[in-house]
């Protein structure tokens, strides 16, 4: 007989990979993709993840870089009509 059930744990004690976040793939792909359920289900997590760097660019978590940053502040310089606010 096997030991104590250990959600997400490999025999010896080792951690197995999480669960692949369906509920959030469906929010993305149904909800913010609008695709139909039969266009969702057929594509793979690559694709999915693909359709949503085109429709949104970069994922959100991913950290600005600093070029990325000195695009932004090019693009939209503080002037002197923002000084002295908070």
């Amino acid at each position: 007989m096997r030991g104590p059930h250990r959600p997400f744990s490999r025999p010896g004690g080792v951690a197995a990979r999480a669960p692949f976040p369906w509920r959030a793939a469906m929010e993305a792909g149904l909800g913010a993709l609008r695709l139909a359920p039969k266009d969702f289900w057929a594509m793979s997590p690559r694709e999915l993840d693909a359709a949503l760097a085109g429709a949104f660019g970069h994922r959100a978590g991913e950290p600005l870089s600093r070029a990325g940053l000195a695009a932004l502040m090019q693009a939209y310089p503080d002037g002197d009509a923002h000084a002295g606010r908070t």
